[in-house]
């Protein structure tokens, strides 16, 4: 098998997995009629618990390599930004938006991730990458108008979660990519979610998930989709997509992101949830954006 045929199928697999996870969290709270299983909240926790037990033993691992203090705060961030908050705000925005849009939403990920290393970190910007932002700008704008046209009993709250959730998972990369070089990818993880165990038991109790999995006919179901969730979307995802950077480089790496908003807007459809035409075309500006301010960026960067 060649190195290219890997890389791509690695890739692709990788898509299937973050993509369809929006679905996934969507199972979690409801049943394909309807019912209701685990709320919002302990999907969060639920998903947060099971990933960080999966991670408990990496992370052990990984804790008696850290030497400076600060790595324990820059860590935390990573945890809180790129994986506890957005666990319960993507739940709570699934509530009242389809798996699809909430996938599209996602792709905003990148924007903000470059906006912040430019505000923050200081990082110096390319023509393309300012065409890239502001197409991206408008796009995102196209998608907020499309969400709130398809659905007028749609909240907007229920859309800024998602938007907010973006910019926290850039926070947290910028965190990984200007800070915290000296780690690799799987120890930040592992020992980002030992720091997010208490948290998520903390978690767990206060939303009263155990009753609701000792009470609810539907509760092994759900548990079942969150826990796919769990560890094919954290642990299992992580070795994959080190491996696509060991087989190729990060910007090959990163080029998932435009593959994961059309897998979760393909599933939405087979499971007949309601994506319109200008959501999709409000998405793909979007990725359109993503590609100028960073692929072609990098690409036409390496030339000159």
């Amino acid at each position: 098998m060649s190195t290219e045929f890997k890389k791509w199928s690695l890739l692709l697999l990788l898509a299937g997995i973050w993509g369809g996870s929006f679905i996934l969290m969507k199972r979690g709270m409801y049943t394909l009629d309807g019912d209701a299983i685990f709320n919002s909240n302990q999907v969060g926790a639920l998903r947060m618990l099971i990933a960080s037990l999966v991670l408990l033993p990496f992370g052990i691992q990984a804790f008696k390599k850290i030497k400076r203090k600060k790595d324990f705060l820059l860590l935390a961030i990573v945890g809180f930004c790129g994986n506890f908050f957005p666990a319960f705000l993507f739940t709570f925005a699934e509530t009242k938006i389809s798996s699809g849009y909430a996938g599209m939403l996602n792709s905003c990920t990148p924007i903000f991730t470059l906006l912040i290393s430019v505000i923050v970190f200081k990082y110096p910007l390319t023509v393309f990458q300012i065409v890239g932002i502001l197409i991206g700008t408008i796009g995102l704008g196209g998608l907020l108008l499309s969400g709130q046209s398809a659905n007028t009993d749609l909240s907007l709250t229920h859309v800024f979660a998602i938007v907010l959730a973006t910019f926290l998972y850039g926070i947290s990369l910028n965190t990984i990519k200007n800070t915290l070089g000296h780690i690799n990818a799987v120890d930040i993880s592992s020992i980002a979610f030992l720091i997010l165990l208490v948290p998520s038991i903390g978690s767990f109790f206060y939303f009263d998930t155990l009753n609701t999995i000792q009470t609810n006919p539907f509760a092994k179901e759900g548990l079942l989709f969150i826990s796919i969730l769990s560890v094919f979307g954290t642990a299992i995802a992580l070795i994959i997509f080190n491996r696509i950077i060991a087989l190729s480089n990060t910007l090959f790496a990163s080029s998932v992101t435009y593959f994961i908003p059309m897998v979760a807007v393909f599933i939405g459809l087979y499971f007949k949830e309601s994506i319109h035409y200008h959501q999709v075309i409000a998405m793909l500006v979007v990725l359109l954006g993503v590609f100028i301010a960073n692929y072609l960026s990098s690409i036409l960067k390496k030339r000159t």
